[in-house]
């Protein structure tokens, strides 16, 4: 803790910023809860792809023994060359927003191909799209966690710190003014008396 000057001008400056900490806090309060909210629906969010995902992959087992087929259904049939994303802003953070995805499928004989391949490319494409959501989603996650801790820091410096801290300052100040204030009396009733009795 800096030492604080006994001065009137440094009371009122303890003042000014007692006043700012407590009209800065509750807005921090309020984005520290914001952020709490985001993470827990981002967390939500992640838990429910990855739900629907296994669902998918369920119904993949379902039929597995189709895909042993040899030459029709290999790892690069369905390729992701773009991914689709824009920002938003929750509380100050920027945090990418998963759009979607643009995919090529490789070409394959509608003759020859059995009938499942189509379904199977469609699967497929629903395992990415959310696969790649979920990557995104945590993402976001990470980013509002970040700024959850910077905001938590800055709340707990305020309230435990920073505000206790002036108004102990400021009580110091008043009892030393009160202090001077007082001694200034008696050194004047004190002079007043001697100044009498000087007369006298």
């Amino acid at each position: 803790m800096a030492k604080v000057k006994l001065t009137k001008n440094e009371l009122k400056k303890q003042k000014d910023s007692l006043k700012m900490f407590k009209r800065y806090l509750p807005t921090l309060m309020l984005k520290k809860q914001q952020l709490q909210g985001e993470v827990r629906l981002a967390e939500m969010r992640i838990r429910e792809l990855h739900t629907e995902r296994d669902i998918l992959n369920e119904s993949f087992r379902a039929w597995i023994g189709v895909f042993s087929e040899t030459g029709h259904f290999t790892a690069d049939v369905v390729r992701i060359v773009g991914l689709k994303k824009s920002t938003g802003n929750i509380a100050g953070v920027i945090i990418p927003v998963f759009e979607g995805a643009d995919f090529s499928v490789a070409g394959y004989d509608l003759v020859r191909t059995p009938l499942w391949m189509d379904v199977a490319v469609d699967k497929m494409k629903q395992v990415l799209l959310l696969d790649l959501e979920a990557e995104i989603v945590e993402e976001q996650k990470k980013l509002l966690e970040r700024e959850l801790r910077v905001t938590t820091q800055r709340v707990n410096l305020f309230e435990k710190v920073k505000i206790p801290e002036t108004q102990t300052n400021i009580k110091k100040i008043q009892v030393y003014l009160g202090d001077q204030q007082t001694a200034a009396v008696v050194r004047g009733k004190i002079a007043k008396g001697r100044l009498e009795k000087a007369e006298a």
